[in-house]
């Protein structure tokens, strides 16, 4: 089995502060994306290489609440929160088996579309992100194009995401039992930080880093 780095995902109390977090802190404008009917969201999107992506992902004002928690823990934002690196995502040819090849509970296996697209993926119960964000979401696509090769290519591409995490030995193991080939980097948590992102973009104006937030 092999599994390969999809996406990233910044999660924001509205998509107007979480695309200002990104097109301030890179340099450049995000695309449009559309809506999440099952989960009562909407994105914007930027290309950041063959197969790889950012979204920047929100509650959709203009949409009926699901019955059930959204995902990326956006129901427990508040109206002020500042945007941030939440998690990733991995992409993977057969759900099922890399569902249960993890060490952890990704959630149930879930069908989405946004618009034209299909896929499946993985969703906690509960809306939360598996060991907070350290440990990747799952997804399959079932319908081509593959959304990076739809976005415009601005000059970015992710270099390295690096991953903060307090057991580190461990998530690397886990990692390792996805066949994870994208170039991931998990780290020792500092003293007092709590586990976090850190996404390293290269851009038309350099090399930037995205921070896990943004105040502004």
């Amino acid at each position: 089995m092999r599994t390969l780095l999809d996406h990233i995902a910044v999660v924001a109390p509205d998509l107007a502060s979480g695309t200002q977090f990104v097109e301030q802190t890179l340099g450049v404008s995000l695309q449009a994306g559309g809506q999440h009917p099952r989960m009562g969201t909407h994105n914007k999107l930027l290309r950041l290489g063959e197969g790889v992506y950012l979204e920047v992902i929100a509650v959709d004002p203009n949409a009926a609440a699901p019955p059930r928690p959204r995902w990326f823990e956006l129901d427990k934002l508040r109206p002020d929160a500042s945007p941030r690196l939440a998690t990733w995502v991995v992409r993977t040819d057969d759900i099922v088996a890399a569902r249960e090849a993890c060490t952890w509970d990704p959630g149930p296996i879930e069908s989405m579309t946004r618009g034209t697209l299909a896929w499946r993926i993985t969703i906690p119960a509960d809306g939360s992100l598996p060991q907070a964000g350290a440990a990747p979401t799952l997804i399959q696509w079932d319908a081509e194009p593959h959304p990076a090769s739809t976005l415009d290519d601005v000059g970015c591409t992710l270099e390295k995401l690096e991953i903060f995490h307090a057991a580190p030995d461990q998530l690397r193991v886990a990692l390792t039992s996805l066949g994870l080939v994208s170039d991931v980097q998990v780290r020792s948590l500092p003293s007092g930080e709590s586990t976090h992102l850190l996404a390293h973009i290269r851009t038309p104006q350099g090399l930037r880093t995205l921070p896990v937030s943004f105040a502004g």
